[in-house]
């Protein structure tokens, strides 16, 4: 089997990536219009949730990949970062920091 980088995945595989990340991002933006912390009409503010959540998803992807997490547990979790956003992108930091910055 070829060793797994980013430039060994298919174009379809990332466009189901996108996909999924992009209708998580979809749905957070309906929450938030209808809680009232989105402006209706709002489409730089739409781009820029797809964007958002596209890319959580696409980090959430590859971090799946190297854990050899379940293909559907991580559709799941793809989605699941592409709702969560900049929220999910926030929490990886945190984690990131947490296990490389630690001092022994």
């Amino acid at each position: 089997m070829p060793e797994k980088d980013p430039t060994t995945y298919s174009f379809i595989t990332y466009a189901w990536i996108v996909f999924l990340s992009a209708w998580g991002g979809a749905v957070s933006f309906l929450r938030k219009r209808r809680s009232g912390e989105a402006r209706p009409f709002n489409i730089v503010e739409l781009v820029g949730e797809l964007m958002t959540s596209g890319f959580s998803g696409l980090i959430t992807f590859w971090l799946c990949e190297a854990s050899a997490i379940n293909p559907l547990v991580t559709a799941a979790l793809i989605g699941i970062a592409g709702h969560m956003g900049s929220r999910g992108l926030f929490a990886l930091e945190k984690w990131a920091e947490r296990k490389f910055l630690t001092l022994p």
